[in-house]
């Protein structure tokens, strides 16, 4: 799709929306800030661009300023937006207030934050039409139910008496995207919409808007900091930088010819196919975005750029300049003839050295967590009910070794680290730490060496920190609770170990946690959870809550840490190519239980049990060399305190068909050895196993014109069997290592 034009409902000859030289600055009691500079992008009709860049980098801002959403203090002081041929600066309030909502909607992240929780769904929806059309109730009800039924919702009907709070995260995205598409507008704003969506549902919400925008002729502007799902949604590319666009042209040329340091310091900052902890590590971006107020002369990306040069790339400001040979292709950078894209940045990691786990150190054996909920006469129900929260959970964590737990929201994963900490006791079952048993013991009951030898990083390092304390204080607090150190001084030594561990300055000693950004808050929380040596550190989605540029340095920093402790570390995410990068072996969960577990390379290779494979195709990959088989699940994750019979994934699994006699969906399968420790829970025969195809491929026409020989390995075996092409210089520049 990504280079294909969706055929508009409505044929224009003109571009749906032209930003020309667009500035937006925000006016306090500090003076202007400036947002966003000399902006420039257009879209025409049935088109998608996406725009991508870090936080505060200003993509959000330019989608407000489209709408004309700026609040009291920001204001456009610069440039024009022209929507379908029209001035939107020439336009009256009511002119404005008939496009907004109308021909221009708006899809936020948080999709609550668009949902009237006192207002059933129905009712929501039928306010489109009746406002911007003037229908009757009826034909109002008619349209929202044929909309509710285009974004494949189950049970239309039902779904329209529902109050929001009754539905799933997904499904509440689901009616917001109903909602914007009711009025058939021309331009859709997409601001990071599946950001706090589990990746399957991700996937079906993708799906779901590029069917919708080839279905009704819809323009779109993407925002995200996902370049993957940039890449699977869009037809152009946007890459913002400090308030400006440092690169933009169609998906293929910007991702296959990046041509500014910023944009290839993005990809190499993500973990794409081929990418390793140890051969092929993470390059971060050094240094922080600079504040408004603190930009430097010239090119913005300047003093976090390895190729800058004095007095050139400082000289002026830098305008976009054409890429030759690439139409609409457009790069802020003057020296991009210049650069040697192959050149690794000062200090850059080539190779890590590769740490052999060694003896067993927690051990969870058939291990269960049951709650039991209050009936109440109020809701109808006087019994009490079960929820079967984890279920003959077994598996082994040696030293040195990662251990990545996977699987969608309500699997149980959360859970299962509640009882290792002790914040849980368990049900049933064993949980060994080292040649101890503290299954049964909770947190309070705990030995102060047991405490310290099991440790947290959490995923939201803003929560984990008190806001009025230093953050020194904060980490000897920590010290003290673990008995570390015979004094005052000998704490604040070690204190300052721990910010040279986490690498950041000893000044950051005196510094407050709101004076922190949120990667240097996450190091924070690293730095406490290493505090007293821990044998086991859980780290629950410890980079989803950051920048891609942050992500790459906290995860190499974990890495790193691991190396030099020996560090056992549990690793909970849903990013699979998170997982692909950082673990070295893989448990999948799903609605309590393992359904899948083995070596990261095993689990990454066929055969799968059908529920890693429908995960693995939701990963967004940011490489155009990638061919996806395409899963889409069906249906919300199952209920814990209703789960169904039979295999826990039977209601969403598109082979229990080739499984006879009913089993899937009577009895619970078997745990099936598939050889060398890889273990599935599944019903399904050898054969049918047999034959399964690897989820991710290379494409050999695509890896042809990029100079890969020809009997390179395709297929995506042992960690993405034969890594990604390496191509010649002048190419793509290699994503890790040049």
């Amino acid at each position: 799709m990504n280079e294909a034009v969706r055929n508009p409902a409505k044929p224009t000859n003109g571009p749906i929306i032209e930003i020309e030289n667009l500035s937006i600055s925000f006016f306090t009691r500090k003076g202007e800030i400036p947002a966003v500079m000399d902006f420039s992008c257009t879209v025409m009709p049935g088109e998608a661009m996406g725009i991508v860049g870090e936080s505060g980098c200003g993509k959000s801002t330019v989608s407000l300023g489209i709408m004309r959403d700026l609040s009291n203090i920001g204001k456009i002081v610069g440039g024009r937006i022209k929507f379908q041929g029209k001035d939107m600066g020439e336009l009256s309030d009511e002119e404005l207030r008939a496009i907004r909502g109308n021909k221009i909607a708006m899809i936020y992240q948080e999709p609550m934050a668009s949902l009237n929780p006192a207002m059933k769904v129905g009712q929501q929806l039928m306010e489109v039409p009746l406002i911007h059309d003037k229908v009757s109730k009826e034909e109002a009800y008619r349209r929202a139910l044929e909309m509710v039924r285009s974004v494949r919702l189950p049970d239309p009907e039902r779904m329209m008496r529902s109050f929001p709070h009754q539905l799933s995260g997904g499904q509440q995205q689901r009616i917001v995207i109903a909602m914007a598409l009711l009025s058939k507008p021309a331009l859709l704003l997409l601001d990071e919409p599946t950001t706090a969506l589990d990746v399957t549902v991700e996937a079906g919400i993708v799906d779901l808007v590029k069917g919708l925008g080839e279905k009704f002729g819809t323009s779109m502007i993407f925002v995200s900091h996902n370049l993957g799902l940039i890449l699977e949604t869009c037809d152009r590319i946007t890459v913002m930088y400090s308030g400006e666009a440092v690169e933009t042209g169609k998906i293929k040329d910007v991702f296959d010819r990046m041509r500014h340091p910023y944009t290839q310091g993005l990809f190499r900052s993500i973990p794409l196919p081929g990418a390793d902890k140890n051969s092929r590590p993470l390059i971060s971006i050094p240094g922080q975005l600079p504040l408004p107020h603190e930009r430097p002369k010239g090119c913005n990306f300047g003093p976090r750029c390895h190729h800058f040069v004095e007095g050139v790339c400082n000289a002026a400001e830098i305008p976009m300049i054409a890429v030759e040979g690439h139409e609409g292709h457009f790069s802020r950078c003057v020296r991009f003839n210049e650069i040697d894209w192959e050149a690794l940045p000062p200090g850059a990691k080539k190779v890590n050295e590769r740490v052999e786990p060694g003896a067993p150190v927690l051990k969870i054996e058939d291990l269960k967590k049951y709650y039991k909920v209050g009936g109440s006469e109020v809701f109808g129900s006087s019994e009490g009910r079960v929820v079967k929260a984890n279920e003959t959970i077994s598996f082994m964590a040696r030293e040195s070794e990662t251990v990545a737990i996977v699987g969608e929201s309500g699997c149980g994963k959360s859970t299962l680290a509640k009882v290792l900490l002790g914040l849980e006791t368990a049900s049933s079952g064993s949980v060994t730490l080292g040649n101890q048993q503290i299954q049964s013991t909770g947190v309070e009951n705990r030995s102060v060496e047991t405490v310290s030898s099991i440790q947290m990083v959490f995923q939201n390092p803003f929560d984990t920190l008190n806001p009025s304390h230093t953050v020194g204080s904060q980490i000897i607090r920590t010290l003290e609770k673990f008995n570390v150190g015979n004094t005052v001084a000998d704490r604040r030594q070690r204190m300052l170990e721990l910010l040279d561990l986490v690498k950041l300055p000893r000044a950051f000693e005196t510094r407050k946690p709101r004076q922190l950004s949120g990667g240097q808050k996450q190091r924070i929380g690293v730095a406490r959870a290493f505090a007293g040596d821990a044998k086991v550190v859980v780290a629950d989605e410890p980079v989803s809550a950051l920048d891609v540029s942050v992500q790459a340095a906290v995860t190499e920093l974990l890495m790193d840490i691991q190396r030099k402790n020996k560090t056992t570390m549990l690793f909970i995410s849903h990013d699979l190519s998170v997982v692909r990068y950082i673990a070295d072996r893989v448990v999948v969960m799903y609605l309590g239980y393992i359904v899948e577990q083995g070596t990261t390379d095993q689990i990454f290779s066929p055969p799968y049990h059908p529920y890693t494979e429908a995960l693995l195709s939701a990963i967004p990959i940011a490489d155009t060399s990638v061919i996806k088989k395409h899963i889409v699940l069906e249906g919300d994750i199952p209920s814990a305190m209703n789960p169904p019979t039979g295999c826990p994934f039977q209601t969403r699994c598109g082979y229990k068909k080739l499984v006879p006699d009913n089993l899937c969906e009577t009895q619970v399968p078997p745990v099936k050895n598939l050889g060398d420790g890889h273990m599935s829970l599944c019903w399904l025969a050898d054969d049918v196993l047999a034959k399964m195809e690897p989820v991710i491929k290379f494409d050999k026409e695509h890896a042809a014109n990029e100079g890969v020989p020809e009997d390179a390995p395709q297929g995506v075996g042992p960690g993405f069997a034969g890594a990604p092409p390496k191509r010649p210089h002048g190419k793509r520049p290699k994503l890790t290592d040049g």
